[in-house]
């Protein structure tokens, strides 16, 4: 397998032991002074339904006792003949049923699909039924043995190791990491920028979100009350939404969507105080080709269109069209929007001279990013009011030039 397919499975399955320990954690609260305290040991069915109904409410979804992460486990390190127990028919159901169990109600779009990339029948795992079935018990019972420390609500430690597995698993995809993942070092100046001088932000979006750790990192920085993101593959689409959940962000909390943002944007009628992106660099996208793109708002008072070739100020006014008047917007853009012509130059100038948008930008070094290239970090201000643009180079050389 590649790092790709472990990626999904890992991950997926540390997704599904939070569930159930999340689960668990709220029937048990639920159960205090009742004669069964124990979530893993009621049989009566009216009990059970009422846990039903309020974890639905409180959590979005619901695991029955049988379906808990701890009794796959416990099933799959029992020995048949020197084997394991097959789980990996019970394990698709369980995964089926989380989905299903929230259909109909406010999260279903939150769920729904979440556990599509777990293809339990693929051979990636083994050629044969019986060395799925092992590889799959080795990961639930390894899983089993760690304790996430969900009944501490100080701890992220949950939080904090999927992101490192999700930054470990980038630098093994190499150049293609970008499509799922900021560099740590990064995302935290992004978010460090659009919180300046804020406790509080309303509501961050970013429009190729990726996992959602950039989303996820600003929530570092200052209290966020509502998360919004768009991404392209589907796949990153629903690790992005399982790294929200194990994140605590409540359902009621992010809206993460799945389409192409340029061609397809979802959000058009929101304006958000913050906005973080890391967009594919210099990625090809309709242009002029579409013609109803030179009456779109988000780029047509820019005097022209980016190139087809070149989308990243496609991506940029998209994003400033989105912008709140009192929000912040940083992103990372290549270092050839900086200096390219021709329309990119066009589009340059209105948003320094025309609409005094551009208040800063950050070059940094390549050492940050999986791929090496001289990259700059972008920062923007609506409706700026200072008359100079500052230029940060390799972080410890500041300069200040004037606009023009």
């Amino acid at each position: 397998m590649n790092p790709d397919d472990y990626r999904d499975y890992i991950l997926g399955f540390i997704f599904f032991k939070y569930l159930s320990e999340k689960q668990e954690l709220y029937a048990n609260q639920l159960l205090e002074g009742e004669a069964v305290t124990d979530f893993t040991k009621v049989e009566d069915p009216e009990t059970l339904e009422a846990i039903r109904e309020e974890s639905l409410i409180k959590l979005g979804y619901y695991l029955k006792p049988e379906e808990l992460f701890a009794a796959v486990a416990q099933k799959g390190s029992s020995k048949v003949e020197g084997e394991s127990t097959y789980i990996l028919d019970d394990l698709q159901e369980i995964l089926r049923h989380i989905e299903q169990s929230t259909m109909d109600s406010e999260s279903q779009e939150d769920f729904e699909a979440l556990f599509e990339d777990l293809d339990l029948t693929s051979t990636k795992l083994g050629r044969t039924v019986g060395a799925r079935n092992e590889i799959i018990v080795k990961i639930i019972n390894a899983l089993d043995e760690i304790d996430f420390r969900l009944e501490d609500i100080e701890s992220d430690v949950l939080g904090d190791a999927y992101e490192f597995l999700i930054g470990k698993f980038a630098a093994g995809a190499g150049k293609t990491a970008g499509e799922f993942y900021t560099p740590q070092q990064v995302s935290t100046i992004l978010a460090k920028i659009v919180t300046t001088g804020k406790t509080k932000i309303k509501s961050v979006y970013d429009p190729t979100c990726g996992s959602g750790s950039l989303l996820l990192r600003v929530a570092k920085e200052a209290d966020v009350s509502e998360f919004y993101g768009q991404e392209l593959n589907r796949t990153t689409y629903n690790l992005a939404r399982m790294n929200m959940i194990l994140h605590d962000v409540h359902y009621r909390q992010f809206d993460i969507r799945q389409e192409n943002t340029l061609e397809e944007p979802q959000h058009l009628e929101y304006r958000f105080e913050a906005i973080v992106a890391n967009p594919p660099f210099s990625a090809h996208w309709k242009g002029n080709k579409n013609p109803l793109n030179s009456t779109d708002e988000r780029f047509s008072q820019f005097g022209k269109l980016a190139p087809n070739t070149k989308a990243d100020y496609a991506f940029v006014t998209h994003m400033y069209y989105q912008l709140a008047d009192n929000g912040t917007m940083a992103c990372v853009l290549p270092h050839g929007v900086l200096y390219r012509g021709a329309a990119e130059h066009v589009i340059r100038k209105y948003l320094i001279e025309e609409l005094n948008a551009l208040d800063a930008v950050i070059a940094y070094q390549p050492i940050y990013f999986t791929v090496h290239l001289f990259l700059p970090v972008f920062w923007y201000l609506k409706n700026a009011v200072r008359q100079t643009i500052r230029l940060c180079l390799s972080m410890p050389v500041v300069k200040t030039i004037t606009r023009r």
